[in-house]
């Protein structure tokens, strides 16, 4: 007697996974030779009694997505505000996606679902996947790092991967830049991570450095006080503090001229623009007192030596060797 009531929970009741595969063979076998009393049965012993557990599962799967995105929105927003945009739409992507993971993971435990397993078979799968997209997930890792540590940020202008450009969209695999001449570039975000990164506009201030090179003849404190003068012309864009302001410096005695530097601090907005004007006041302004910018030269000096000054001595005049052209052939077809 007790060996029959311990038998019966085992087949009618539809905890295990051995009894509900056998019972839906039985019900598929049945239905094949035409009865369908024993899918009546099935439907009343196995799937009634969990479809309610399964749509209230649903339920919460469905208000969790709208609290998951209310949640990444209302953290994502200061950051976007007062950090930065790509580095807020990051952490409000990574906070959806681990509430609806989670949330997922805790109603399929709930309804029974054998999670173990499917961690399982995900973490097999992950490491094939990994394996056959190397290259791919080097850039995730890369762009979540950048967009973590943020070495550079939408609209800044930057130096790396050899090129040149705006910061337009920096996304987890690869940051598009637009070149000053108007081209749009696709870079890897493994080629940034594993170079040299220059911010050129991280800073708000810029030094302008213009070499000029003047000659050997001008006077040095006439130079000097040119140059200074051609600096002083953009004393109202020149940024004045501790290490800025303007100055004159000798550089280098060259090989055809004097060389000077002009330095002068400017905003980072109007670094190219001054760059212009200063070089081109430095040139009005060595003209203005006549000191000329020289340009390289080089000194040719040709000795030459006559047969006739050498006669009566043991040198050797060396002499061209004189070539004669070779006589055609006149029986040859082509040498008509």
């Amino acid at each position: 007697m007790l060996l029959a009531e311990a038998s019966i929970p085992t087949t009618e009741t539809p905890s295990g996974d051995t009894t509900n595969e056998s019972s839906l063979d039985g019900v598929l076998s049945q239905m094949l030779n035409g009865d369908f009393q024993g899918l009546t049965e099935y439907l009343e012993n196995t799937v009634l009694p969990n479809l309610v557990p399964a749509c209230f599962g649903l339920a919460v799967i469905f208000c969790g997505y709208f609290a998951a995105k209310y949640l990444s929105r209302i953290i994502s927003r200061p950051i976007r505000e007062r950090i930065d945009e790509t580095f807020g739409r990051f952490v409000g992507t990574a906070i959806f996606y681990s509430v609806m993971l989670s949330l997922i993971a805790a109603v399929a435990s709930k309804l029974g679902a054998p999670l173990g397993g499917m961690a399982a078979i995900l973490a097999a799968a992950g490491f094939a996947i990994g394996l056959a997209f190397q290259g791919t997930l080097s850039n995730f890792a890369a762009g979540v790092l950048m967009i973590v540590f943020r070495p550079f940020k939408v609209g800044d202008v930057v130096n790396i991967a050899g090129v040149s450009g705006k910061v337009n969209e920096i996304d987890l695999f690869t940051t598009t830049l637009d070149t000053p001449d108007n081209r749009r570039l696709i870079i890897p975000n493994s080629s940034i991570s594993g170079a040299t990164i220059e911010n050129i506009s991280f800073h708000a201030h810029r030094r302008v450095e213009v070499v000029v090179g003047v000659d050997y003849d001008a006077n040095i404190d006439a130079t000097r006080h040119a140059l200074q003068a051609a600096a002083d012309v953009f004393e109202h864009e020149t940024i004045h503090g501790e290490g800025r302001g303007t100055a004159v410096i000798l550089g280098n005695l060259g090989d055809s001229a004097v060389e000077w530097k002009v330095r002068m601090w400017v905003k980072s907005a109007d670094y190219w623009k001054l760059t212009e004007s200063l070089t081109a006041e430095i040139k009005r302004q060595l003209d203005a007192v006549g000191i000329g910018i020289p340009y390289p030269q080089m000194d040719i000096h040709l000795n030459r030596i006559d047969a006739a000054d050498v006669q009566g001595t043991d040198r050797h005049v060396p002499t061209r060797p004189r070539m004669r052209p070779a006589r055609r052939d006149s029986s040859l077809p082509y040498a008509s």
